[in-house]
């Protein structure tokens, strides 16, 4: 469980474009104008529950079979059905979701329309297609796994381009929301620190646009970073706090950090530095353990609070950091492993003789790659043996010690890899589709 809040927009502090390919990074922030007292801990994340695009939602209610108005106010309704001495008594029963709201919020709140619908969906529109060889392929679509696997994975398709695609399927409303699946809330590290931002939360956000078809298909959007880039000012964004304790800074402030974050990977980290900055501030008695920040990113100019790190070095907040482009003209070729290669010496004497803190955030490959590196040079600096430097890397995860904050990746399925394409396209296999028993009652509110 979790407690919703409201909060509002209030500025976007900076945008970070990469040249000629449309990409870009947001600092925004988020400012609560209601009294509350939450509480988070930089390291903590925060979940945004983000709305569709409108241009996808309207496009999706054209595509309906619906007799009413999509803003009115409807009920969702199943029938059940009940074996009695008398015979089977049916009565319709409100559906556990989806009520109060018109059809229009729920496309554009509640629901998921932009992950490639599911078999079982594929199935409905093909028991509903008025063309016969629409039908039959929607009938492979939902039955070969290798088919829809290569499809799904080649087209990613909306909800709105698969109707596109098949324009003689006309879904029911009703039987359509129910298989359809909750538009789910998407984590952000926190960029901000509860002792230097009050009531006021901070987001380090990419903004997703990427085209399918090996960039020769339509342009995809990310759900909820383009809701975030896209939403007005003053416009209520609803949120909750979620703790990630094991990403929390140490509770022994004077133990050394050592920070790596490529990309937007520094969201957290920034949350730390600032805390850091607050505490020494405030805690004048206290010895501090030194920060040491490993970052990477494609070009110099995607140096993600560029200004903000050298002021932090300069006030003594961050003692070093490393800085890796991978992309700049004129530079080798650098990944945030690689310097942490170069530091070797001095990260082995950090983590392993100062008991330090080792933090990573970022996408899986780019953590394992940073894993691998940490390892071998405990193995090489502590002249370990493969299974005594195993079981001092589990042993740093006990301690909770090295900490993981990592980005998904989607894979294809394993028996898409191994079979061809074209063999799947080919296939002709077909089941038939069940009926579903919905009603939708619709009544101005």
């Amino acid at each position: 469980m979790y407690l919703l809040l409201q909060y509002m927009l209030s500025r976007y502090v900076h945008t970070w474009r990469v040249p000629h390919t449309g990409g870009t990074t947001l600092l925004l922030e988020l400012q609560n104008f209601f009294p509350s007292d939450i509480e988070y801990e930089p390291g903590d994340h925060l979940g945004v529950f983000p709305c569709n695009k409108t241009f996808l939602v309207d496009g999706i209610l054209a595509k309906l079979d619906s007799n009413f108005d999509s803003d009115m106010i409807i009920e969702l309704q199943l029938q059940k059905q009940v074996h009695t001495p008398n015979g089977v008594v049916k009565t319709w029963i409100a559906h556990d979701k989806y009520q109060g709201h018109s059809l229009r919020t729920l496309l554009t709140r509640f629901i998921d329309i932009t992950t490639p619908p599911s078999p079982n969906l594929l199935k409905y529109f093909a028991s509903i297609a008025s063309d016969s060889q629409e039908r039959e392929r929607l009938n492979i679509l939902a039955s070969d796994s290798v088919v829809y696997e290569d499809w799904r994975y080649w087209n990613h398709p909306n909800l709105l381009e698969t109707l596109i695609e098949y324009p003689s399927v006309r879904p029911y409303a009703p039987v359509l929301l129910v298989h359809l699946t909750l538009l789910q809330p998407r984590f952000y590290s926190i960029s901000s620190s509860p002792l230097s931002s009050h009531n006021q939360i901070d987001l380090t956000v990419a903004v997703v646009q990427y085209k399918t078809k090996g960039e020769t298909g339509p342009l995809h959007y990310g759900v909820c970073s383009n809701y975030l880039k896209d939403v007005s000012q003053k416009e209520l964004i609803y949120i909750f706090f979620r703790s990630a304790p094991n990403f929390h800074m140490p509770e022994d402030k004077s133990l050394p950090i050592i920070l790596v974050g490529p990309g937007t990977g520094i969201a957290p980290f920034r949350a730390f530095w600032n805390h850091r900055k607050a505490e020494k501030n405030s805690l004048k008695e206290i010895s501090f353990g030194k920060i040491w920040l490993f970052f990477g990113c494609r070009l110099k100019m995607l140096d993600l609070y560029r200004d903000e790190k050298d002021h932090m070095i300069i006030s003594n907040i961050l003692n070093r950091e490393f800085l890796a482009l991978s992309r700049e003209p004129g530079i080798s070729k650098a990944y945030v492993q690689d310097l942490i290669q170069v530091e070797a010496k001095n990260i082995y004497k950090m983590l392993v003789h100062e008991k330090g803190h080792f933090y990573v955030c970022g996408d899986c490959t780019m953590a394992e790659d940073v894993y691998q590196t940490l390892k071998q040079i405990i193995k090489t600096h502590g002249n370990m043996t493969e299974h005594k430097v195993e079981n001092y890397m589990l042993s740093l995860r006990d301690e909770n010690r090295f900490h993981e904050d990592i980005f998904g990746i989607t894979l294809r399925t394993a028996e898409v890899h191994n079979r061809s394409r074209e063999t799947a396209r080919i296939k002709l296999i077909s089941k038939p589709s069940n009926d579903t028993n919905l009603e939708m009652n619709v009544s101005k509110d």
